[in-house]
């Protein structure tokens, strides 16, 4: 049976234990994929939608785990095949 992850308090503790552990001896099992966002946002637009239509993506971008900003942004990235981009669904 393979050990559980620990929980960290630290991003610097989570770093320290991945360099150091043997991933293959713990249960990644329940490990989702993590988005970075690191590149600066410095444009910005406004859009128009429908109720419907706005409520549809703030419903998705819940399901999905993410902000609604980030999930028209994300859908965005895809739509036009921006490199090593993924939507989550």
């Amino acid at each position: 049976m393979k050990k559980r992850i620990p929980a960290f308090k630290t991003d610097r503790a989570a770093a320290d234990f991945v360099d150091k552990a043997d991933l293959t001896r713990y249960d990644l099992s329940g490990a989702q994929l993590t988005r970075f966002e690191i590149k600066p946002k410095d444009k910005s637009i406004n859009l128009r939608l429908s109720g419907e239509l706005y409520s549809a993506v703030r419903e998705r971008a819940a399901r999905a785990g993410v902000p609604y900003q980030r999930f028209i942004r994300l859908t965005l990235e895809q739509a036009i095949g921006a490199p090593n981009e993924r939507i989550y669904r």
